[in-house]
């Protein structure tokens, strides 16, 4: 099989989660969609936005590319913002096992489309356009089968709840995980991996499951499902509950309930995190809380680039883009987004730009230049012992030139 994972116009929508990764790299439910799609086996290849290409050949080099030569039968067209759901590898695999060619389609967007004996598409491609074209020219039958996709960030809150417990029944059956029932029913550790003194698990909404080299705080508080990944760190006191994933070599402390933190970033202070999502590299600062519900108790309802957009959703936090910092007791507001590189003081009420620094509640918004960033980049990779490479810094240039837009018109300085 060849699987060739592409990003579409819509990944655009995902901003602050995309605007630093391909919007396969998101981690929801526990898994990443490329890291699902490899139980498939075969060969993968992706198409993402150009500024994006670098960094992709360095982190992915196993992808195919045109000098191993041809892409073989079947190949699968998967759109990049599939939920990454452990039922997608059952169902691809029965529509390979029955060998029809087709389409499916969610709200008229291409999200999967299976040629089960021919390759249509030329060597190397102009880019997802073109590919999307040749697929339109074939009108193929539809496949039946539905497959949903990620529209607007709050959709990763959404579908983590949809998907966890069976994504992490996915990853138990595995066999590398050892139940420890000297602790509680229901906790998972991988190989020699221990959980911390004196904690209190329950597992009773779904299973607690704790990656290789975490390591687990005394007197902590864990409610599954949970996910703890590699090297992750779990400051002692800390209550993590309810649907929570935490990426690889990450810190976590205080309260955290039903978000995503991606890998390396930190929130080991006391404050409550909740229905959020914090990119990588993320620092929130001690005290930091944000709110995720409304006085009202009704329906968020989230501003996306000046678009209001329903969520039908009671619980909706905040959506914090890469190397974004908060100041101490920092206080976010519901439904709130802060752009990537940018450090946010006070309470913010608004969406906060990228590349800013965010104290409209002391009465001043100012732009933080790349240059800056870029330093504060290598001292951070520095600290976890990670190398900076051209391709992190060109795309932290990229970033800045994106979102330009967002800080000011017509280079006038930004204001209140």
């Amino acid at each position: 099989m060849h699987i060739i994972l592409f990003e579409d116009s819509f990944v655009s929508r995902l901003f602050p989660a995309t605007i630093g990764r391909p919007a396969f790299a998101l981690n929801v439910g526990t898994y990443r969609l490329i890291d699902l799609l490899a139980h498939l086996g075969g060969e993968m290849e992706v198409i993402v936005r150009p500024n994006l290409a670098n960094m992709i050949a360095s982190d992915y080099p196993h992808l195919w590319h045109p000098d191993k030569g041809e892409r073989s039968d079947p190949i699968l067209l998967l759109n990049a913002r599939a939920v990454p759901h452990a039922s997608l590898i059952d169902q691809i695999s029965e529509l390979v096992r029955q060998g029809h060619s087709g389409v499916v389609r969610t709200d008229d967007r291409i999200a999967c489309a299976l040629f089960a004996r021919q390759n249509p598409f030329p060597h190397t491609f102009v880019g997802c356009s073109q590919m999307l074209g040749i697929v339109e020219d074939l009108d193929l039958p539809p496949l039946g089968i539905t497959i949903p996709l990620l529209e607007y960030p709050h959709d990763l809150i959404r579908q983590q709840l949809a998907t966890m417990n069976d994504n992490l029944d996915f990853r138990l059956r595995s066999g590398e995980y050892r139940e420890a029932t000297e602790v509680a029913a229901g906790v998972f550790l991988a190989n020699g991996c221990q959980a911390g003194p004196y904690c209190v698990f329950d597992a009773t909404d779904g299973p607690i499951v704790i990656e290789k080299g975490a390591q687990i705080g005394p007197y902590c508080f864990f409610k599954g499902p949970i996910h703890v990944g590699p090297k992750t760190k779990i400051i002692e006191h800390s209550a993590i509950k309810d649907f929570v994933t935490l990426g690889a070599v990450s810190k976590v402390g205080g309260e955290v309930e039903a978000s995503i933190i991606e890998p390396y970033s930190n929130k080991q202070h006391h404050g409550f995190l909740g229905h959020s999502y914090l990119g990588s590299w993320v620092n929130l600062g001690a005290g930091t809380c944000n709110s995720d519900l409304k006085n009202t108790y009704g329906e968020v309802v989230m501003d996306y680039g000046g678009k209001k957009v329903k969520t039908g959703m009671q619980f909706v936090g905040c959506f914090i883009g890469d190397y974004a910092k908060t100041a101490i007791n920092t206080s976010i507001f519901t439904g709130k987004t802060i752009g990537a590189c940018s450090m946010a003081y006070g309470f913010v009420t608004t969406n906060v730009p990228s590349f800013v620094n965010y104290a409209r509640s002391f009465g001043q918004i100012t732009e933080t230049t790349v240059e800056v960033m870029i330093q504060a980049q290598a001292r951070m990779f520095a600290r976890r012992g990670v190398v900076q490479r051209q391709c992190d810094i060109d795309l932290l240039r990229d970033i800045y030139e994106m979102t330009k837009h967002e800080r000011h018109l017509a280079n006038e300085p930004l204001s209140l």
